[in-house]
């Protein structure tokens, strides 16, 4: 079976920094694409940043300039460094993996969210 557990939310002022961390782990055969998205109640879950495992990277135009995302393959692990934070980036963040399992099965795998809060 596969998990992806994610760390780091948290509370912060904002222009604060926050560093998100979710690492896959189970019977993986390789992993494609990892990301992370956000949603708000009510709202659609929206991508904040991607990186394939060659490391080429896509990011949603709100957060340009301000997250980094990055990952070590040989760790199954993939950050969001998020930096220059604003109140409206107060939300929950998921981590997502495109991955090959064990098993023979391809698909989307999520982690359980985490809460980031920024204050103004």
């Amino acid at each position: 079976q596969v998990q992806l557990v994610e760390s780091g939310g948290g509370l912060v002022q904002a222009g604060g920094s926050l560093r998100l961390s979710c690492a896959a782990s189970g019977m993986i055969f390789s992993i494609n694409t990892m990301g992370w998205y956000r949603q708000t109640p009510g709202k659609q879950r929206e991508l904040v940043a991607t990186i394939t495992s060659g490391g080429s990277t896509m990011y949603a135009d709100s957060v340009k300039g301000r997250f980094t995302i990055s990952r070590d393959n040989a760790k199954n692990t993939v950050y969001l460094q998020m930096n220059s934070l604003k109140p409206e980036d107060t939300t929950v963040y998921y981590c997502n993996a495109a991955l090959f399992s064990g098993t023979g099965y391809w698909g989307d795998y999520w982690g359980q969210g985490t809460q980031v809060t920024v204050s103004s």
